[in-house]
Order: structure tokens, then sequence, then C-alpha cells
């Protein structure tokens, strides 16, 4: 269900924080695309630069949205789209012409492909001393990776995540492209960081990120666990290594709940109103965390055998009561009906070329400040006439671009 946010009274409503600020973006996939639809959606009007020849390569991904590819659809919303050949000369003088007016310009090309075509970093800022130019990369500009491939789940195992994740008998890959996205928000935080300098000192700059920094510093906790502890924590699945009982357990309607005990007055509860069992509260075995997970087998055995019993329902009505912290395991579709999201209001539908689609607000809220702006997602070169008109170009040298296949 769509639900409208409260309505905001005129006269207090402020502007959207990017109002007024242009960037355009040669990007592609999921790790500038993402970046740069955080400052779509706090208004900032992007302008995104894709092949002639089918545009964005994650347009082509799946047709899993009404027949457009999911990952397009959630990280293009309210973007401009221009088809134009970069490697000709007319097309490549067309993005320079772009970004001569831009606020902020992203990449995320292969390694060393903006530098052919002069529009890294370094190049374009040395030209607009304003401009704010992110360059997005797999594994930086130097050192001995610089020209390696990058793809996400690459980089989660160089990384260590996958190291982390799974099981103990198996390493995994976190289900979502965790690489791209740490990138992605670096690149926007990074953004916003060099758009307030330039506030002070009237001066943009270059900004680069790269998925291997960004997932790294997201490995922050086993890392400093790993290099001051001796030892890199063990892969769990969903329990804890640490801590225990941490896990999932199967209830008797084939549900999953699971709960978290974080302390041992919280064992003595789980002990006597869940378990039915209140003497292990005080046995030597279970009594405190460090037993626990001596014992972890043992412990897990007591707890799955009490939740085995009830539903899913209603063992987390019982853990709820008892003041345990738990959760119900839900699959991806139960996370679209999640009655938490409906209840705030955070659903909202978003134009496309197949008509409207649901969209999740962006997690942060600005009270008084406007609602973000999610706009449609755009075809291929939706908007290249209407771009091209606006820096200069006559319907007759548009017409030619096409006809070169120049733009499309």
């Amino acid at each position: 269900m769509i639900h409208p946010m409260d309505p905001v009274d005129p006269k207090d409503q402020q502007p959207l924080p990017l109002e007024g600020i242009t960037v355009v973006a040669v990007e592609q996939a999921v790790a500038a695309p993402f970046a740069t639809r955080q400052l779509a959606d706090l208004g900032a009007r992007v302008i995104k630069v894709e092949r002639v020849d089918g545009g964005d390569f994650a347009r082509g991904y799946d047709t899993a949205a009404r027949g457009l590819a999911s990952h397009f659809v959630w990280c293009n919303r309210g973007k401009e789209s221009v088809a134009l050949d970069l490697k000709d000369p007319r097309g490549l003088a067309v993005v320079r012409r772009l970004i001569a007016d831009a606020d902020v310009f992203v990449q995320n090309l292969a390694q060393g492909a903006a530098a052919r075509l002069g529009l890294d970093a370094a190049t374009l800022c040395a030209a607009h001393p304003r401009l704010v130019a992110v360059d997005i990369s797999g594994y930086g500009a130097t050192g001995p990776y610089a020209g390696k491939r990058a793809y996400d789940m690459l980089v989660q195992c160089e990384a260590g995540l996958v190291s982390v994740t799974g099981t103990p008998e198996q390493p995994v890959k976190a289900g979502i492209p965790a690489a791209d996205i740490a990138a992605a928000m670096y690149a926007f935080s990074g953004v916003l960081a060099a758009l307030v300098r330039r506030g002070t000192t009237g001066r943009g700059g270059p900004v680069e990120v790269s998925m291997l920094d960004a997932l790294a510093e997201w490995m922050g906790h086993p890392l400093h666990h790993a290099m001051h502890g001796g030892t890199p924590p063990a892969r769990t699945g969903l329990g804890h290594a640490v801590i225990a009982p941490y896990d999932a357990y199967a209830t008797a309607d084939g549900g999953r709940v699971l709960l978290s005990v974080q302390n041992d007055r919280e064992w003595r509860r789980l002990a006597e109103q869940i378990i039915g069992r209140p003497e292990l509260g005080t046995d030597p075995d279970f009594a405190t965390n460090a037993a626990r997970v001596v014992n972890r087998e043992r412990t897990d055995a007591h707890v799955a055998k009490a939740l085995g019993a009830l539903t899913a329902d209603s063992a987390l009505e019982r853990l709820e009561a008892a003041g345990i912290a738990c959760a119900r395991l839900r699959d991806v579709a139960e996370v679209a009906e999640h009655p938490q999201l409906a209840a705030r209001g955070r659903w909202r539908e978003v134009g496309s070329p197949v008509g409207p689609l649901r969209a999740l607000l962006p997690p942060v809220t600005l009270p008084g400040g406007g609602e973000a702006r999610m706009g449609d997602v755009p075809a291929l070169g939706q908007h290249t006439g209407a771009v091209l008109r606006a820096v200069g170009m006559t319907d007759e040298e548009i017409a030619a671009l096409r006809r070169d296949g120049v733009a499309a």
C-alpha cells in the first residue's frame, strides 16, 4: 500500500538539499549509478550518459521488473538518459559541454578509459576548478591491482568478506553487491563533503573511491579482531562466534525465528519462560555465556526443542514478552510486505517505461525539507534531444548525430 507522508505547511518546507546542483555521470552497473541516484533523490539534476548500443549494460541483467532489469530500476530513477558514442569526437565534445556547466561529474569506466578520454578527475578539475569530479574504480589508480578487472564478487573475495561469511564448511559471498554498494555510499558522501568544502573555498576537486578500499573499511571489526587478537573470526552461519544462544531455530509451522541472548540475566529468563527449565539458568554448564559457548550444541538443542513446539507467531510473542531480542527470518517477498515498512509509509511508486513500479523511500528522512525526489526510471536516450538542445545544438545537428550513430 502506498502512503503519503504527513503534510508539511508550505511556509515551513525547505527545498531539497541538492536542488540547483547538476551532475553528469558516465556510469554503468551499480557503484556509480547507486551513488548518483542518492544525489537525484536529494534534488540534484542527474544527466546519465549511456552507450548508444544498449546503454548501461545493467539494463540487460534481467527482465524481472515487468520487463526491465531490477538492478537498473533500483539504481537509476530520477535521471535523464542521454545516449552518446564517446569514441566519436562529436559525442565526446557534447559530454565536455555538459561537464562545463555541471557541479559534479562521476565516472566508473574501466581503469584507464576515462583518462584516455580526458574525463578523469584530475584532468577535469584542472580545467574546471569548481567541479567536483569522482573517479570510482575497483582497486584504485595505483598499485599492482590498478588494472585488474573488478566485479563485486571478486572484490568481496579480495577484501576478505567471503572469508567471514557462510558456514564453517563453506564460505559464501554476500547476497547483495556489497562492494558496489560500499563504493557507492562513499562516493555519495564524498560528493557531499566536497560540495560543502566548495561552499567555503569556492573550489571543487577530485574525489577518488575504490571498491576494495570501501569494502576493506567495512571489514573493520574482523580486521581488528585478527590483527590485534591473532585469530580471524570464525564463520558461524546465522550464529555468533562468541555468543550463545544466538542463531535461527525452526518452529512448528515451518518458520524460522532468530534470537540473541546478550547476557546471563536474559538467559535465565529464556530458561524459565521459554524453555520451561529454570534450573538451566544456574546450571554451571549454561549459567554463563562462556559456558554456553563451550556447550553450544547442548544450548542450541534446548532452545530448538522449545521453539520447535511453537508456531513462529507464538514464539515471537513469547520471546518479546520475556524481553529476548528476536526476529523472523523473512524471504525477499516477505520483506516487500513487511508490516513495519507499510505502517511507516515507506513505499512509493515511480514511473518507468513499463508503468508505475514500487520503490522504497530513501532511508534518510529530512522532516520539513520535502520528500525525496523519486523520479522516473528513464528509457535509453529518452532525454537526448532535450539535453542537446539545452546546450545549443540545433535539430539538424541532433538529427545528423543520430543518423551517424553518435547519439540515440
